[in-house]
């Protein structure tokens, strides 16, 4: 489980959060192999490293993007539908994006979004350690540019209780390998 280290961790390295405080299972080390679009299949799974949400970047992330009273003060939370301090959906999906960046879904070329469906089942909230579980739903080769296809994956983002907080189903661009 991950733990905080003071400033142990720079901000920039690959097995640390966006905090730089909280060290996270970098997958990308154990999973040396990028994948191309030859090697994946419908019902491929693969799961991301971990991330601690901690109560001050809940209302650091709020104050800049989302600065709605039940990502900011807890009294505030108590009374709405939430009934305690969430962090936004966006702070989230953003955790969820890193996760799959850092290893959690090992593409090639990157992570290239189309687009997709995303919904929040449960809030997050402070003190949840959060991972992302992808699955592979659906693969098209594209008929006009063979190189390349767009791949379909849902991405489970659930908290230790292995309650879903953010599911995002998405269209990625991924290629073939070159040569």
């Amino acid at each position: 489980m991950p733990h905080k280290l003071g400033n142990a961790c720079s901000p920039v390295t690959s097995d640390c959060d966006l905090v730089g405080r909280i060290p996270v299972k970098n997958m990308a080390t154990e999973t040396s192999r990028k994948l191309y679009l030859e090697d994946l299949h419908i019902g491929q799974r693969f799961n991301s490293g971990s991330y601690r949400v901690d109560e001050e970047r809940i209302k650091s992330f709020a104050t800049e993007f989302d600065p709605q009273p039940f990502h900011l003060d807890h009294a505030a939370a108590q009374s709405t539908i939430f009934r305690g301090l969430a962090a936004s959906g966006w702070h989230t999906a953003a955790i969820a994006m890193r996760l799959l960046v850092d290893g959690g879904l090992p593409l090639a070329n990157g992570i290239i979004g189309l687009g997709g469906d995303l919904e929040w089942p449960n809030p997050t909230r402070p003190g949840d350690t959060l991972h992302v579980e992808s699955e592979v739903i659906e693969i098209v080769p594209s008929r006009s540019r063979p190189n390349q296809g767009v791949v379909k994956v849902r991405s489970t983002t659930l908290n230790q209780d292995g309650q879903a907080v953010y599911v995002f189903t998405g269209k990625v661009l991924v290629f073939r390998r070159p040569g």
